[in-house]
């Protein structure tokens, strides 16, 4: 069920996020992305849906036999606090290789456009810190802001989230 409303979710915000046209929408979509952050938030213990056809079940994310790499993050969620509307923040997600083999990151991807993530292309040997840099433009991006990082590693789950929070405060409006 509850699968069955994120996915509801996800799509009202894409549609929304396609219609949007003045500030009411632009409202109501920074509403929607809080809710659907809030969702992902609870199901980040779930392994993520993959595609599924009618006759086949879902197979779960099998762990690799042999030596694994690790992420060790000091925090995995920043919040920014209030921030202005325009504003470019970066936030450095710093970490560990606690595992057993070097640590590979495949790919970083932000929830949408105005998140952008800067990883090590390189492997990060065992017991190596690196950082994980991330950038935020809060342009047209006024209200409550809950922003994903997305990392595929040759971790076990291969996938790793990373939050941002801002409360972004509207620009004044220009006259007409």
């Amino acid at each position: 069920m509850k699968n069955i409303s994120f996915k509801l979710l996800s799509i009202a915000v894409f549609a929304l996020l396609i219609s949007a046209c003045n500030s009411a929408d632009k409202d109501r979509i920074a509403r929607l992305e809080g809710k659907l952050a809030e969702l992902e938030s609870k199901n980040a213990s779930k392994p993520a849906p993959t595609s599924v056809s009618s006759t086949t079940p879902a197979e779960p994310e099998v762990k690799p036999e042999g030596p694994l790499p690790s992420f060790s993050f000091n925090k995995e969620i920043h919040d920014f606090g209030k921030i202005k509307e325009g504003d470019v923040v970066e936030y450095e997600f710093s970490f560990t290789n606690t595992g057993d083999a070097p640590l590979i990151i495949a790919s970083a991807q932000g929830s949408c456009g105005c998140t952008v993530p800067d990883w090590p292309h390189e492997p990060i040997g065992i017991g190596e810190k690196a950082s994980i840099k991330v950038k935020f433009d809060s342009k047209k991006k006024a209200g409550i802001q809950n922003k994903t990082v997305t990392l595929t590693a040759n971790t076990f789950p291969k996938q790793t989230k990373l939050q941002i929070k801002a409360n972004v405060e509207a620009a004044p409006k220009e006259p007409s």
